[in-house]
């Protein structure tokens, strides 16, 4: 066997010790969030998205500030 070749005995062997180490219950989770960030990763690539107008921008927007509001809850515990 060469460098990178993956035999059937390897795939298993994978397979088995990610399912040890995150679970059953977590595994169906994991695999929906790759599915739906393999997505939106093909969509940025492709600009289906910046076709969508005004409900982007204001997705965006509202992600942003979603996530700035830790961040400013946390300064004012600070002062």
């Amino acid at each position: 066997m060469g460098i990178g070749v993956l035999s059937p005995w390897h795939i298993a062997i994978f397979a088995l010790v990610v399912l040890v180490v995150f679970g059953p219950k977590r595994l169906p989770e994991m695999g929906r969030s790759l599915g739906k960030g393999m997505r939106e990763f093909k969509e940025s690539i492709s600009g289906h998205a910046e076709s969508g107008g005004e409900g982007v921008d204001a997705e965006r927007t509202l992600l942003a500030e979603v996530a700035a509001e830790p961040v400013l809850a946390d300064r004012d515990r600070l002062d």
